[in-house]
This record gives C-alpha cells, structure tokens and sequence, in this order.
C-alpha cells in the first residue's frame, strides 16, 4: 500500500472511532422510533446529519484533494480518491435503541473499492479491510464460512422502501427451499459484515445503494466471499442488487436467484 493510502487508513480509523462516540452520546432510548421518515420505514435521525458533517470536514481537514460522497448529502466534493460514507446504517433500528446500526467509511480509488472502516459501537466491533491486504475484526483476521450444505446455512434477505412484497416473497420461498434459513435484521452493512466474519453464509438484497457497500466491498473480497458485480450492474450511480455468500454454497444462491457470482 502506497504511503498516501496508508496515512488515510490510519487516520480514517480514528476518525470513525470518534464518530462512535458521537452516535453513542446520541442515541435514543429504547422505545418508538425517534427521527422522521424520508420514505417507508425509512429513517432519519439528527445523528445521521451530524456524523456526516463531522466525518466529512475531519477528512477534508486531513486530506483536502479527496472527494466525498454522503448517504445524506450526496456528492460534495470531487477526486481520484473518494470517500464513501454511511453515518448510521440500521437508523430504523438505530432511532429505537436497537443495537445493530454502524457507522460505514470506505475509499474508493477511481473507482476501485480500496479501504473499508465499519464501527458497530454497541456491539464493541470495528472492522477494517486493505485491498490485498486481509480483513480484520478488533484486529483479528476474519474470513468467511466454510459452510457447504445449504440445509444448515443461514442467508439475510435484505428489506428497502423500494423492494416490491411479492418479489421479495418469491425470493424469500426460494432461498428457503433450498434449506437455508433466512433473518431480516435491518442492516445492509451490518448484514455484509457478517458474511465477511462468517457469522452469515450469504446476503441478498433486490436494491441497495453505494454507501451501504463501499466499505463493506472490501472486507469481503478479503475475507474470501464470492460477490456478485454490483458497481459493474450500475451500483455507482443507481440502488442495485447485491448478492455476496460464501464459497460453498454460492453456486447454489446464484442459481436460486439467478445472480452471477464471482
């Protein structure tokens, strides 16, 4: 790794462990859900807005030829490097005072997913993955799965605003007839994660946007999963569908959901 792209993944580490303390302090409490709605259980909470800005002008102090992209701004400044982040993804659980929510910073080189920070706060977890380099989870090498039978894997079938019920229903009883069991838990990023560590065999989801994979994009050609060709279908400007498992049972979910996997 170049020292350029070095001296941004350290300081990129420090920045997200900050923000965490940020999300922490502002957490609601358990009960109904506390923010407003952008679109159909679709959340917005005051947090989302502060970390954002927060993490953008830490880096534009740092590094300021960098462009920046936010889940809640969009694109704010331009450049070969750029930083792709979500300030809390789960904010449908985050605005409860659930637990599993993250904070999601990735870099991408021209276009190239390249580091990958993700803080879980509540869950004393935070992940980072170098391009060539191996994920890492509290410092420790993570990797995926090694599940090959899909009777006793376990598959997260991703919700949005904008998925269609009866296709995810279709989706959800094909993946089930597989044997697999399926979760829902709220969580794009979080979701992924799991499948880098291991914890999941699989993530399907019909539409999801950039911000809640550049990070995680990383970590899981590291950690040896198989993904489908999400910036390639059109993931760098338009929600997408993504498709990432684990090796042994990936030929079985590209089928199931007529996905390609590489």
């Amino acid at each position: 790794m170049s020292d350029a792209l070095s001296r941004r993944f350290i300081a990129a580490q420090e920045i997200v462990k900050n923000a965490s303390e940020i999300a922490l302090q502002m957490r609601p409490s358990p009960g109904g859900p506390q923010g407003s709605l952008k679109h159909a259980q679709d959340w917005l909470t005051e947090t989302d807005g502060k970390i954002e800005t927060y993490i953008s002008k830490a880096i534009q102090s740092l590094f300021p030829e960098d462009g920046f992209q936010g889940e809640e701004k969009g694109k704010t400044r331009s450049g070969s490097l750029r930083w792709i982040v979500d300030p809390i993804d789960g904010t449908s659980n985050y605005a409860r005072g659930r637990n599993r929510w993250c904070i999601s910073l990735g870099l991408m080189e021209e276009n190239v997913p390249t580091l990958g920070i993700i803080a879980a706060p509540c869950v004393n977890e935070f992940y980072t993955a170098r391009l060539g380099k191996g994920a890492f989870m509290n410092e420790k090498p993570i990797h995926v799965s090694d599940v090959k039978d899909p009777k006793i894997s376990m598959i997260e079938l991703g919700w949005s605003h904008v998925s269609k019920i009866d296709e995810f229903l279709k989706n959800a009883e094909a993946i089930l007839k597989t044997g697999a069991m399926i979760r829902t838990l709220g969580s794009g990023t979080m979701s992924l994660v799991d499948v880098a560590s291991g914890r999941l065999d699989g993530h399907f989801e019909m539409a999801i946007n950039l911000w809640d994979v550049a990070a995680a994009l990383v970590l899981l050609r590291e950690a040896g999963a198989c993904i489908s060709p999400f910036l390639e279908n059109g993931g760098l400007h338009q929600m997408t569908p993504i498709l990432t498992a684990a090796p042994g049972i990936s030929d079985i979910l590209s089928k199931t959901l007529h996905m390609s996997l590489s």
